[in-house]
Order: structure tokens, then C-alpha cells, then sequence
């Protein structure tokens, strides 16, 4: 049984936390299989001796939905987030045994859209492979959920989160104005989830134990975009 009040209020105070034994050892091994069996040749793929990474993840490997979507995970989303929730993002990493890739603390800022166009509050737009992400305003970011769904055991040694409890509540950072003096790694069995707030400071550091680290990273939302734009891989 899923301690909600616990882990709700873990959320509100420190933008984070973990789940354990959300999937079970088939399903992992479900998900990984129609991974394996897809066509990595999609503009949407990349790859590269560090990482694997797979954008719009949910619609390239549409295999994954049945085993994903399980009843825990659908609990898990009715529970924390309410009703009306829907995925706005979706993205499969995969960092090899030897991967040298690490991210620098950051905040997730942007959303994915389906097309460019002047909208006031919207800014910083970006494209690639005809992918559009554009910051919005603070709100859209404060009402997103991201779930990691871990398909590895991921601790310090191979990649796992490391985060700044509590960022999350003090709007956009910017460089300079933060310290990392409470700093914490989020270690995640395989077949557990880590919830967190896409305003809550995090990074990710280099392999050094020669262990995989997969991970489905899906974002949530419940808020309509303004008209004339919609978000690109809305899934409801």
C-alpha cells in the first residue's frame, strides 16, 4: 500500500519522491523488449557513445503503453496529481555502462508544442527536428508532474538524480543564485518511480560502476494551452 499522505507531503515540502515496486520485474522486461524491437533510425532518436535517447517516447514506442500505464502507475497518477492529468511529455534515456555524460544542476523550463507562434509569457523558443519547446509561464510549470519510471537499480554510482530538496518553491533560478549545501542523491530500485517538481534543481553525474541506467521520463499536466497552440505529444 502506497503511503499517499507521506509521500504527498514529501512532494509539497522537498519537489520529490520515491516509489518503490510500482512495476514488476516483467513488466520492466515488457517495456525494454518493445524497445529493443523498435526502428532507431527516427529523427527522434539519439545516439551517441554516451547516451541513447529516444524524444516524443510514448508515440515512437507506442509497444510500451499497455505495460507502462499498469494499475499502480494509474493509481499512483489519480492520487497524486487529481483528475484531468494528461501527458505532455515523454522521453526514454538510456545511459550506457561507460557513459562520461553528465548534467550540471538545472530546472526543466520548457514544454513541447506543436508549432511556433507570439504569445505573451511565452519565450526562449527553440526547434529541432521540427520539435518546438517554448518557457511558459510560471504557472504551467508549477502545475506539471514529472514521474521517472527507473528500469535499472540507480544510485550515486551510475547516474542517479541528485537534487536540491525544497528548490522547487522558490520560482526560476538563475546562475549564481542558489546554493548546493543541501544537495541529496535519489537512489531508485528497478521498477520504482521518483515523482518530482520540473522546478526542483537537479543533476546528473558520470557512470563509475559500469552499470546501465534506463529511465522513461513522462510529464504530466491539466492545464489547457492558450489558443492557437497545442501540446505536441498530449496523451490523455
Amino acid at each position: 500500500m502506497i503511503a499517499t499522505a507521506n509521500h504527498t507531503k514529501e512532494i509539497s515540502d522537498n519537489g520529490f519522491t520515491i516509489i518503490d515496486a510500482v512495476f514488476s520485474e516483467e513488466e520492466v522486461a515488457q517495456i525494454l523488449k518493445a524497445i529493443d524491437a523498435v526502428d532507431k533510425t527516427q529523427e527522434t532518436f539519439r545516439m551517441s557513445t554516451d547516451l541513447f535517447a529516444i524524444r516524443q517516447f510514448l508515440k515512437e514506442v507506442p509497444g510500451t503503453l499497455p505495460f507502462i500505464f499498469n494499475e499502480g502507475l494509474k493509481g499512483i497518477i489519480k492520487s497524486f496529481f487529481g483528475d484531468g492529468y494528461f501527458v505532455v511529455k515523454s522521453i526514454y534515456f538510456d545511459k550506457p555502462e561507460t557513459s562520461n555524460w553528465f548534467v550540471s544542476y538545472h530546472q526543466d523550463l520548457t514544454i513541447s508544442v506543436d508549432k511556433k507562434l507570439s504569445i505573451e509569457g511565452f519565450s526562449s523558443w527553440t526547434v529541432k527536428q521540427n520539435q518546438f519547446a517554448v518557457q511558459p509561464p510560471l504557472a504551467f510549470l508549477e502545475n506539471i508532474f514529472t514521474i521517472r519510471i527507473h528500469l535499472d537499480d540507480t544510485d550515486e554510482h551510475n547516474g542517479a538524480l541528485r537534487v536540491v530538496p525544497g528548490s522547487h518553491s522558490n520560482g526560476i533560478y538563475y546562475t549564481g543564485s542558489w546554493s548546493t549545501e543541501t544537495q541529496t542523491t535519489c537512489n531508485v530500485a528497478k521498477g520504482g518511480v521518483m515523482i518530482m517538481k520540473p522546478l526542483l534543481l537537479h543533476s546528473s553525474g558520470r557512470t563509475t560502476n559500469n552499470e546501465r541506467r534506463r529511465v522513461i521520463h513522462l510529464e504530466f499536466s491539466n492545464m489547457e494551452l492558450p489558443t492557437g497552440i497545442n501540446w505536441a505529444e498530449r496523451i490523455n
